[in-house]
């Protein structure tokens, strides 16, 4: 098969995908590389991705995008994690924090020595011993020195692409409007341009489809199939609705379990982003649009907008020159706010691999390795459904009783009987995320490891009593999180961006 030397890159389709994987191409091979970007303003975007986890602070780093203006730019505040209500039983929260909690010895994590202090008497709540966690409840924030807060954003997804677009064009890329009507295909398969509603034709080496979840490249010109996962996660349907704030924003997101659903609350410096995700099966959309709409705070800004999904994923996101990004390639659901994480990582991988030319020993590399990205981040959703004492619908009773993946079968037997989480190299959710959930969700370890045995209870108490204190002085000297946006970064309009 003979291919040309990849010159020619085309990204059809803008959005937070397209835009993202602009940024990034053009800042790191705008130089040797043309990159030509096809959106139609006529296309809407999905455009819920508003909340994110801390690996979008690294992006932004590579690529050198300056963290006050990109926050300014998108309304942008903090997040420190996530608040969850309802999940393991109606009325119990608890949270999952951006931080690490404890100090862990080597041979074993803090987790055992808290549950040796708590069996002693000596511990308090386990979020004690988190900074984020604590940070987040007492509605505090600011920078502090060697990156010693761990933090992530929400953000408006309509500006956030928009300020990737600026970006973006100040180290050359080309943008064109217009709808594609057909993907022309090459005699040995590969796909050889976008032609446009307009006659226009975009010829490339390399296309990277961002087309959501049309899936115009990789699912209709090239026929990958999608691996439908509705039987591990049941909700299939969203509702999205923005109000007008009433508080000052806190910094983390709220997840509020119904009977067959959840609602999400992200607030942004200047209005709320909120939504309810459901399962179709067991909610009808004007039961589900009802619920929402009676549940928000503030005066709605948008009418409420409705959308379908099937969780899963492509069976590869790499096909022949074509690679998918974001929606095309495969979507969850927005509960732990991995999809902007997941476009990022393939990006990441698509410029670790960029080839010369086109060859399948990389396509077969990438494909593996977004293969176990997603199937990871599956588990950890798939985790929040299944381990709960919910049984007060349909819905969560065959949440509970599902046979889940054997992964995350391990993962959750490993830790109920042991207390242990063994980290898997280069994956999203580390050790300190699993027992957050874990626990939260309600699991209790039968065992833990005997190292705290060591301690005596006066030298176990002045231990935690350490961190916990550390973790309280610290919080105590930060701002309010709302008191240092302003200062930070306060909301500004974009300038009108220049006619293409």
């Amino acid at each position: 098969m003979q291919r040309n030397r990849v010159r020619r890159v085309v990204i059809a389709g803008g959005g937070t995908a397209g835009w993202m994987a602009a940024a990034a191409l053009s800042r790191t091979l705008g130089k040797y590389i043309d990159i030509t970007l096809v959106e139609s303003d006529d296309i809407g975007t999905v455009g819920v991705g508003e909340a994110t986890i801390p690996t979008l602070l690294t992006f932004h780093r590579l690529i050198d995008i300056n963290e006050q203006e990109f926050m300014a730019a998108t309304h942008a505040t903090i997040k420190l994690g996530i608040q969850f209500e309802n999940w393991r039983h109606v009325g119990h929260t608890y949270f999952h924090s951006f931080g690490t909690t404890g100090r862990d010895h080597w041979s074993a994590g803090f987790q055992h020595f808290w549950l040796k202090g708590r069996e002693r008497g000596l511990a308090g709540e386990y979020g004690e011993y988190c900074l984020e966690l604590s940070a987040a409840m007492q509605g505090r924030f600011s920078h502090l020195p060697n990156n010693g807060i761990n933090y992530a954003y929400h953000l408006d997804s309509t500006r956030y692409a928009q300020f990737l677009r600026r970006f973006s064009e100040r180290y050359g890329l080309r943008r064109v409007e217009g709808v594609i009507e057909e993907v022309a295909m090459a005699e040995n398969g590969d796909i050889q341009a976008l032609v446009l509603n307009d006659g226009t034709r975009i010829e490339g080496d390399l296309f990277i489809d961002c087309t959501g979840f049309r899936a115009l490249l990789i699912g209709k010109a090239l026929g990958v199939e999608y691996e439908d996962w509705s039987h591990w996660l049941l909700t299939d349907s969203a509702i999205a609705v923005q109000t007008e704030s009433v508080r000052d924003p806190v910094p983390y997101v709220r997840c509020i379990a119904g009977g067959a659903d959840w609602q999400w609350r992200i607030p942004l410096q200047h209005r709320a982003g909120n939504g309810i995700v459901y399962a179709s099966r067991y909610m009808d959309d004007d039961t589900a649009r009802k619920i929402l709409m009676n549940t928000i705070e503030g005066v709605p800004r948008t009418e409420p907008r409705l959308i379908r999904f099937k969780p899963g994923q492509r069976k590869r996101c790499w096909e022949r020159n074509c690679v998918a990004l974001g929606l095309a390639s495969g979507f969850l659901e927005p509960l732990e706010s991995t999809n902007i994480h997941l476009i990022q990582r393939g990006i990441t991988r698509l410029l670790q691999a960029f080839p010369e030319i086109v060859n399948q020993v990389e396509i077969d590399e990438y494909n593996s390795r977004m293969r176990e990205d997603l199937e990871h981040v599956r588990d950890f959703v798939v985790l929040h459904y299944h381990v709960t004492d919910r049984r007060d619908t349909g819905f969560w009773r065959e949440c509970a009783e599902m046979s889940v993946p054997s992964s995350l079968r391990h993962v959750i037997d490993l830790f109920a009987e042991t207390g242990k989480v063994y980290n898997l190299t280069n994956q999203l959710f580390a050790e300190n995320s699993w027992i957050q959930v874990m626990m939260g969700q309600g699991i209790t370890p039968r065992h833990r490891h005997p190292a705290p045995d060591l301690m005596g209870d006066p030298e176990l108490k002045r231990f935690l009593d350490a961190i916990s204190g550390s973790v309280s002085n610290t919080v105590s000297r930060l701002p309010a999180h709302m008191d240092y946006i302003r200062s930070y970064c306060p909301m500004k309009e974009p300038a009108a961006t220049a006619a293409v």
